[in-house]
C-alpha cells in the first residue's frame, strides 16, 4: 500500500469541501446580504462592529437577507457621484422575511455588506411590506457586471445566458 503523507491528507480534508462546493450556482460571483443591529451582550462570536458616523455600532454576523434572496436588481447611479445604486426585488420567502425584520426592529439600523464590506445602511423607520430594499450607495460598475452574471434585471423574463461568438 502506498504511503499518503499526513501534510498531503490535510490539504485535502481542506480543499475538498470547497470544491465540491462549487457548483455554479446563483451567487457565485455575487455577495450581497443585509445584517441588523445586535446587542452590546450578544454572543462576540456572533457579531462584527462597524463605524456609523462618528458611533461605532454591532450588527449580527448571520444574515437576515441573504444572496439566495435575492430574485432581481435595477441599478441606478447613487446621488454620491461616484458609485451605484441598485433597487434589490426579494424572493416571496425574504420578502416575508423582510417584513417582518422591518416590524420587529423598528429604530434599528439595518446594513448592507457586497462584496466582502459594509456599503450602505438605513435606520428602520416603517415596515416593508413590498418585497424590496435599496441600496443606496457604494457599489461600483465592475459590481454592478458581477450582479447582472447571476440575478436578472428587473422586468427581464428571465436569466438568459449570454452567446459567446463560437455559438
Amino acid at each position: 500500500m502506498p504511503y499518503v503523507s499526513l501534510p498531503f491528507v490535510l490539504m485535502l480534508v481542506w480543499f475538498l469541501p470547497s470544491l465540491v462546493l462549487a457548483g455554479g450556482k446563483k451567487g457565485d460571483n455575487i455577495s450581497i446580504s443585509f445584517h441588523i443591529e445586535a446587542e452590546e451582550g450578544d454572543n462576540p462570536k456572533m457579531i462584527f462592529r462597524h463605524q456609523i458616523g462618528q458611533k461605532e455600532r454591532i450588527f449580527r454576523r448571520m444574515p437576515e437577507i441573504s444572496t439566495r434572496d435575492l430574485v432581481s436588481f435595477s441599478p441606478f447611479p447613487s446621488d454620491d457621484q461616484a458609485s451605484y445604486g441598485a433597487l434589490i426585488k426579494l424572493s416571496g420567502a425574504g420578502g416575508r422575511r423582510l417584513t417582518a425584520i422591518t416590524q420587529t426592529y423598528m429604530g434599528k439600523w439595518f446594513v448592507c455588506r457586497a462584496f466582502g464590506k459594509v456599503i450602505d445602511g438605513v435606520i428602520i423607520d416603517e415596515p416593508i411590506s413590498d418585497g424590496v430594499l435599496v441600496i443606496w450607495k457604494g457599489l461600483s460598475l465592475e459590481q454592478i457586471h458581477l450582479m447582472d452574471k447571476d440575478l436578472k434585471r428587473t422586468g427581464e423574463k428571465s436569466k438568459k445566458k449570454k452567446k459567446t461568438e463560437n455559438e
